[in-house]
């Protein structure tokens, strides 16, 4: 089985970060986002990973191909920014008659991934919200079958949110879909729906299921990764002790950052190469190389290679700044 990773987004709610880093590869609870999911592909046996990218591609690849030598990759430009559906359909050469795991680069799923993909017929992802408006959204039959799927409906006909997790059972079929979709021209808002796409499979006779994720993150704001690092570094294993350092679990720290005369977390993540002395941090993420030295830090994100300095409260600094409070 192959997945398919559409990772070319701009990540323009994450700005200033994604100016410089591919949103994929933001750090989050002791490594970059794009490797929980690779990660968990890994665990499921899965040899084969398409990689749609665009923003910044070149350092999504250089990431993979270091840390991942021994996958089977491709790597698939999108080219122009035509919505989630036309990133599949970039990669649509790698959907035919086998299953395919389709995830999106900005989200991490924890769950039973291995009951998601040993299903008898095409799955869709879900998560009961209290407000799916800017999700997509299934309605499903009286059979539990998926009816409709609605790509940020302002009037959800269910709290079915769809989480960016597809088990396809039969890849051909999304990708005569996808085709279809592109040739017809048929856009909402602008873009190619992926949802669309599975719409016209549902109209066509396919039968598709749903499967609840009990943990879901999506993470494309700055809120949002923030609060990913703290859920997940709960189910972590205690924090590597730091000598000149007081560590306050659930934290994470780098075996390759240098934490001195400090007193770190709780929910605090700090990248390899960071250098973090004389401070307190809690609730925050401290990227690859960042230097914060004297400062007092909550509820942050420090961008890689950034330097604070101080006594900020809360910042967002991008990667290479530097910030000097007195």
């Amino acid at each position: 089985m192959k997945a398919i990773i559409p990772v070319a987004g701009m990540g323009t709610r994450l700005r200033p970060h994604t100016h410089t880093q591919p949103k994929a590869l933001m750090h989050v609870a002791g490594k970059p986002i794009l490797a929980h999911i690779v990660d968990e592909l890994l665990t499921l046996g899965i040899t084969q990973v398409v990689f749609v990218v665009g923003h910044l591609g070149e350092k999504v690849e250089g990431y993979v191909r270091e840390h991942y030598a021994a996958l089977r990759t491709d790597f698939i430009p999108q080219g122009e920014p035509l919505g989630n559906g036309h990133a599949v359909y970039v990669a649509r050469e790698f959907l035919d008659a086998e299953p395919a795991l389709i995830l999106f680069g900005d989200t991490i799923v924890r769950g039973d991934l291995a009951g998601l993909v040993s299903g008898r017929e095409s799955l869709v992802g879900v998560k009961e919200v209290a407000d799916p408006r800017r999700l997509g959204v299934v309605e499903l039959d009286t059979d539990g079958y998926v009816r409709r799927l609605v790509e940020k409906p302002e009037r959800p006909p269910s709290n079915l949110a769809v989480i960016g997790a597809y088990f396809i059972k039969e890849g051909r079929l999304l990708r005569a879909a996808l085709e279809r979709l592109v040739q017809e021209d048929r856009r909402s808002r602008g873009e190619f729906w992926l949802a669309d796409g599975l719409q016209l499979m549902i109209d066509g006779g396919e039968r598709m299921g749903v499967f609840p994720v009990e943990h879901w993150y999506d993470c494309g704001t700055a809120e949002a990764l923030l609060e990913a690092n703290r859920d997940l570094l709960d189910t972590m294993q205690p924090p590597r002790w730091t000598d000149g350092a007081i560590v306050l679990p659930p934290s994470y720290i780098s075996p390759a950052a240098v934490v001195d005369g400090s007193v770190i977390g709780p929910h605090v993540s700090i990248a390899e190469g960071a250098q973090v002395v004389n401070s307190v941090i809690r609730d925050s993420i401290i990227n690859a190389h960042a230097q914060v030295d004297g400062a007092l830090l909550e509820h942050s994100l420090v961008g890689e290679h950034a330097v604070v300095r101080g006594r900020p409260g809360r910042i967002n600094v991008g990667e290479s700044s530097e910030l000097e409070l007195r």
